[in-house]
């Protein structure tokens, strides 16, 4: 009788992780397709909004043989404006993180996704700066990239939970030195800091791969579709954050400008 009970827990237990196994997929799945269609979005707003800023029309706004700045082009890339859209998306970022436990999980996606049309506003510029082979490429590569290092964090059996202050603290230092920057403009420091921004947001793609299923299992067994939802969303953007980092500052140093 105790080898049929324990024979049947057994089974029981394999059934419940068979379950959670299939569900964590289908909730990783959900992530990355999130991801996905917020990365779309943001490169699709970037590219259009490059090709509103620039015209062959002559304005006093030159920025290249036969390529001039339009009125909106001139108010996002060179007036006061540019400041409140390059903060814009750390402004959403920080409103989604804080209310997140307040909204129904179909606000949070809306919102996610007005966050990564409002980071392609931000990013647009550099359809101006860089070609656009040179663009395709860095893109292809971080694409690559990113995709080892999620894979390695999701089947890792290292516990990398460790890293995530110290990579935490790398982000905050990293956000000080581009602050700093902008006022000294020194080239040399642009590439320390994109190359060192490369390491920190490779490290981060693998810790929050491994950190969304791990939070996945954590709440797995409490049925709360709501959380799952929300889970999704900012499963989301963790991912693309560590993403559109890790593609910028490869772009910085890889990319090839006009």
């Amino acid at each position: 009788m105790a080898q049929f009970d324990t024979m049947r827990a057994d089974g029981v237990a394999g059934v419940q992780s068979a379950a959670i196994d299939a569900g964590l997929r289908a909730h990783m799945n959900k992530v990355y397709g999130t991801m996905s269609v917020g990365m779309l979005i943001t490169f699709a707003a970037a590219w259009a909004l490059s090709g509103l800023s620039v015209t062959d029309v002559p304005t006093q706004y030159q920025i290249g043989p036969d390529e001039y700045l339009t009125g909106l082009g001139y108010a996002l890339y060179a007036s006061p404006l540019k400041w409140l859209v390059m903060f814009a998306p750390l402004g959403f970022v920080i409103g989604l993180s804080a209310m997140i436990n307040r909204m129904s999980a179909a606000t949070a996606q809306f919102v996610f996704y007005a966050f990564a049309a409002t980071m392609g506003v931000s990013i647009s510029s550099i359809f101006l700066v860089y070609a656009g082979y040179s663009i395709a490429q860095v893109f292809l590569i971080t694409s690559i990239a990113f995709a080892g290092l999620s894979l390695y964090g999701y089947t890792t059996k290292k516990d990398l939970s460790g890293m995530g202050t110290f990579l935490i603290m790398g982000v905050i230092g990293l956000i000080v030195a581009m602050i700093v920057n902008l006022f000294i403009g020194s080239s040399l420091l642009m590439f320390a800091i994109s190359v060192i921004g490369v390491l920190i947001f490779a490290g981060l793609t693998a810790y929050d791969t491994q950190s969304i299923k791990k939070e996945y299992i954590a709440h797995a067994q409490n049925g709360d579709s709501e959380w799952m939802g929300k889970s999704v969303i900012m499963g989301a953007l963790r991912l693309y954050l560590d993403f559109i980092n890790m593609f910028m500052f490869l772009l910085s140093i890889f990319g090839s400008r006009e």
